[in-house]
């Protein structure tokens, strides 16, 4: 059921209201089962327009997601990677697709892409408020002063942004956006999904590790074989946390696939860990909560991580996790339920391993508990909750693009 929410802002003489009846076209570029999720919990709340840029992509495997749980859809490309065509027919398309469903208001996914660049220009031109999606950090890669000089044209024709937590608030406001325009809830995963999923798997772990041909105890990792996600150093480290732990050391599961599969599988010859490393492979949403149940703890050794919503998945399933200290969720997700480390030092990793292995099954599960209750704060329901605040402020505070901002915009749509 609908609910009218009423919203009193500090520096507005009245109130603002939104409807079930207001309309919100959300863009991404390719709905994974996190942004369904996303969008459906958005429904709950207001009339969604769920705007999928192409149903392929190079990075993402997952497989195509049927029809939608409340909220309109629209595919523009149902073949091909569209990053790879001319951005004039991208820009034709989105520009199309939000005529047609004529929102009050435009969730936008970041800043670098031609879809992104393209509805924020059809908002500046039609005047319809814009909400900035960004996961975007300080610390995410080496800045220059041209580039934050374009984005904080690009940051300053939108009137409000939903990220994911303190680390892209504080980017967002270093690029013009005032703080209290800007809302959090952006990363979120659905959390009782994993919670049940785990449950279950659990209830029948002796079948199901037999089945998977799981190891009995095991550190899980998560990621795309490329090399941001800092593999071979993951790799490393736990070579050398296995020379500390002398008692039955925990082998390492290696979810994903990539270009980098054929230098680990060289590396781990090289280091005779082939019998204690697993590569499963990619493995399909719907899979996902068999490792996470089965294992002892999740680690992610990214050297640049915008969030890592594998660890949302993995405190959800109730792991303690051992996370870099580059990865975005960090302040949020990684507090009491284990420990961060810096991506650089391997030797650092390989001690994290060993105390976390070291810790009593009472200790890892006091830590299983916590993360546990940090996953709730980041369920489904704050990503519609923090999109609704940002498009109520978007729509009482709208504003022109000035003329060097329209200059801006039209000249990256033509890029």
């Amino acid at each position: 059921m609908h609910v009218l929410t009423r919203y009193r802002f500090g520096f507005h003489d009245s109130e603002f209201c939104i409807s079930p009846r207001m309309k919100v076209a959300v863009i991404f570029h390719r709905f994974g089962p996190y942004h369904c999720a996303r969008l459906g919990a958005a429904s709950r709340r207001f009339t969604v327009f769920g705007i999928e840029i192409a149903a392929e992509t190079r990075e993402c495997h997952w497989s195509p997601i049927r029809g939608s749980m409340g909220y309109s859809r629209l595919t523009l490309f149902s073949s091909g990677d569209s990053r790879t065509f001319p951005g004039s027919r991208v820009s034709e398309r989105v520009g199309k697709a939000l005529a047609n469903c004529s929102p009050d208001a435009v969730a936008i996914p970041g800043w670098s892409d031609t879809a992104a660049i393209a509805a924020l220009r059809w908002c500046a031109k039609t005047g319809t408020p814009a909400i900035l999606m960004s996961e975007s950090t300080a610390i995410d890669k080496r800045r220059t002063r041209w580039l934050e000089w374009i984005k904080r044209r690009i940051v300053g024709l939108c009137q409000a942004a939903l990220v994911g937590g303190q680390r892209h608030v504080d980017y967002l406001v270093s690029l013009g956006m005032p703080r209290e325009r800007i809302f959090t809830g952006y990363d979120v995963v659905d959390n009782a999904y994993f919670v049940r999923r785990a449950e279950e798997v659990r209830s029948q772990k002796k079948e199901l590790r037999s089945q998977y041909g799981l190891p009995k105890n095991y550190f899980l990792a998560s990621a795309r074989f490329i090399a941001k996600k800092n593999l071979p150093m993951l790799v490393r480290a736990y070579a050398g946390y296995r020379k500390l732990a002398h008692d039955r050391p925990w082998d390492l599961v290696l979810l994903g696939d990539g270009p980098l599969r054929q230098t680990l599988n060289a590396q781990l010859s090289a280091l005779n860990l082939h019998p204690y490393v697993r590569l499963p492979g990619f493995k399909q949403y719907d899979e996902l909560p068999v490792y996470y149940a089965l294992a002892n703890a999740f680690v992610h050794a990214s050297t640049t991580e915008q969030w890592g919503l594998v660890v949302n998945e993995a405190i959800a399933s109730g792991l303690p996790v051992v996370v870099s200290n580059r990865c975005g969720c960090i302040p949020e997700l990684v507090r009491d339920n284990g420990f961060a480390f810096d991506p650089a030092n391997e030797q650092e990793l390989a001690l994290r391993l060993f105390k976390l292995a070291s810790l009593s099954d009472l200790e890892r599960a006091r830590l299983g508990e916590a993360s546990r209750k940090i996953a709730v704060n980041f369920g489904l329901e704050r990503f519609g909750g923090g999109l609704e605040e940002a498009v109520v402020l978007a729509l009482s505070c709208r504003r022109k693009a000035g003329p060097i901002d329209r200059l801006v915009i039209n000249a990256l749509a033509r890029v």
